[in-house]
């Protein structure tokens, strides 16, 4: 039923408007069209005009710099997991004692790295976690 109607609304279009802008403008038309629930750009600046309700996405920027924030390091923390892993293979390859303590010492850098890094992840999880219960 609500199909018919809009069908029928859509018939009865018969006039044009035809509007110049910017780029700069029609970026920004564009940018409010994506983070609305129209799926038209017609039906968004129809609605714009005549003051319907258009419904609009949010995103918290302070949420997404912190994602930002714990993708980079997650990202040095498989890096440096990777580097124990290695040192680790090592270690268990080694016939000679001097390099066996060079690797050890290597090993042990890049365990105090990964700890520090969990640390980091660890209050970064926090801030969201807090901001999330607000």
């Amino acid at each position: 039923m609500k199909r018919k109607m809009m069908e029928r609304e859509n018939s009865n279009r018969s006039r044009r408007i035809t509007l110049r802008l910017t780029e700069k403008e029609y970026a920004k038309i564009e940018s409010q069209f994506k983070a609305s629930t129209c799926r038209k750009l017609s039906d968004y600046i129809r609605k714009h005009l005549f003051s319907r309700p258009i419904t609009s996405t949010y995103r918290n920027q302070s949420l997404d710099e912190l994602m930002e924030e714990t993708v980079v390091l997650t990202s040095e923390l498989r890096s440096i997991g990777n580097n124990i892993n290695q040192i680790a293979r090592k270690v268990n390859t080694l016939k000679m004692i001097p390099d066996f303590k060079g690797h050890l010492y290597l090993f042990e850098v890049q365990r105090k790295k990964l700890f520090e890094k969990i640390d980091e992840v660890s209050g970064h999880t926090q801030k969201i976690s807090e901001r999330w219960l607000q």
